[in-house]
């Protein structure tokens, strides 16, 4: 029997036997969207043809699966023609005509399938999240706390939770350190572990190791760190690597760490003048002026290094001080403070400036105030002893709580102070001049008040 032609007529009304030549002969007339042909000896498998197009000149060919459900007429794609055998396809069309006639819908069975595959796709996907959030160190979670909180802190406040998790090993900057290294802040031993592995056992141990070499800064580090993992349990991607109590607060990490002593160094009157010529003999003067101020101001240690040339305002007399109550306070501008910053030198923005550091400002000087004090005979007094001094030296004077606290930027104590007594600029000049001056005639110091400050030094 001769081969038909390729362009031979092929009776779509008929059920054929398939064969790859009718295959390739069956085409899909213009204007119809597809045609079949049906299997002789499958029931069901079909082969569906799409007309021509430019992506694919010979349409498009697969074979298909049809037949009746529920006098539902249903329709199920195998797989081109091209990938699948005649055979192969009649396989599959029996058993979907199989699975039909024991009442078993072919759609159904794939919907459940993609849904299971779905579902065990998300399940991987989860599994895959859930590891990395488990195995997320203390450290990455602190830098996420600490950059999401850093618009609700001061900058005291933030430079604490870096300060305190600072790995150390890096080179001293301060000055007669020599080669020595910078250590580990209390909370380092810390980053490196897994967020779930920060229990009670692991926290209480740490407090008990800090606590026997630097109690005072471990106690501000298990603080810092009691906040962050509250924080920690009230986001919902960290909540469940926490115990539902918070792993610092317990009673063993807190008597490891001691509670704070009432510190009491402070200058006496008695003892202003020896302190005054040992800070002046200093041969740093930026140095010199910083420490009097301090004493004079009864400021914070880093609110004096922090100032700028545009806080202070000579017109007006007056000295913008940025502190951790209520953001800026302003204070008067003494005669004297006046005179010691108008001999500083102008190197840049600081008002206490220094060509040794990197930001350009002076770091505490904790080691230049210790020699001094040390050749004084006043051992034992340090920075924040001047902020007590100050407190204390006015108690001579009688000067009112509320003014004493406002100048040195504490919080009011009494709902009068905060809520009814507001004291201009003026006003809290008047105390502290009088002030200022009672402590230069106690340290022997001659200044005349009404002598115009020396002007400001620019270098290069």
């Amino acid at each position: 029997m001769a081969r038909p032609k390729k362009d031979a007529h092929i009776d779509l009304s008929e059920a054929q036997e398939l064969t790859a030549g009718l295959i390739e002969r069956l085409t899909c007339p213009a204007g119809k969207p597809q045609t079949f042909m049906r299997d002789t000896k499958a029931p069901g498998l079909r082969v569906r043809a799409t007309p021509a197009s430019a992506k694919n000149p010979q349409g498009v060919k697969a074979f298909v699966f049809e037949a009746k459900l529920n006098r539902q007429n249903i329709r199920r794609t195998i797989g081109d023609v091209r990938a699948w055998t005649i055979d192969a396809a009649r396989t599959e069309a029996n058993r979907l005509r199989v699975s039909l006639d024991t009442g078993i819908d072919p759609r159904e069975v794939e919907r459940q399938q993609q849904a299971d595959k779905a579902a065990a796709t998300a399940t991987a996907a989860a599994n895959v999240e859930a590891a990395k959030v488990a195995a997320l160190t203390v450290g990455e979670v602190w830098k996420d706390y600490i950059e999401k909180r850093r618009p609700f802190w001061g900058d005291l406040h933030y430079r604490d939770h870096v300060d305190k998790t600072k790995s150390g090993g890096l080179p001293s900057g301060r000055r007669g350190a020599g080669k020595q290294l910078t250590k580990p802040g209390p909370l380092a031993a810390l980053m490196p572990l897994a967020l779930c592995d920060l229990d009670q056992p692991t926290i209480e141990a740490w407090a008990a190791k800090e606590g026997k070499t630097r109690a005072s800064s471990a106690r501000l580090a298990w603080r810092l760190l009691t906040v962050f993992l509250t924080w920690c349990a009230e986001q919902p991607e960290y909540a469940a690597l926490l115990p539902t109590k918070n792993p610092a607060k317990t009673k063993k990490a807190r008597e490891a760490l001691g509670r704070a002593g009432t510190k009491s160094d402070v200058l006496q009157r008695e003892q202003l003048a020896v302190w005054f010529a040992a800070v002046q003999q200093l041969q740093n003067p930026v140095i010199s002026a910083c420490l009097q101020i301090m004493l004079l101001t009864g400021a914070r240690p880093g609110e004096v290094l922090a100032l700028r040339w545009e806080d202070i305002n000579t017109q007006w007399k007056g000295i913008a001080i940025r502190d951790k109550v209520e953001g800026t306070r302003e204070i008067p501008a003494t005669p004297y403070m006046l005179h010691l910053m108008a001999t500083l030198p102008r190197r840049n923005e600081w008002v206490f400036s220094s060509n040794t550091s990197a930001t350009g400002c002076l770091s505490e000087p904790n080691n230049p105030h210790t020699r001094a004090c040390r050749a004084a005979g006043l051992e034992g007094l340090t920075l924040h002893g001047l902020r007590r001094s100050f407190k204390s030296l006015t108690e001579w004077l009688e000067v009112p709580v509320g003014v004493v606290a406002q100048i040195q930027g504490h919080k009011p104590s009494a709902t009068a102070e905060k809520h009814y007594t507001v004291r201009p600029l003026e006003l809290l000049r008047v105390h502290h001049e009088r002030i200022e001056a009672w402590i230069l005639e106690q340290a022997g110091i001659v200044f005349d008040a009404k002598a115009t400050p020396g002007k400001f030094q620019a270098v290069a």
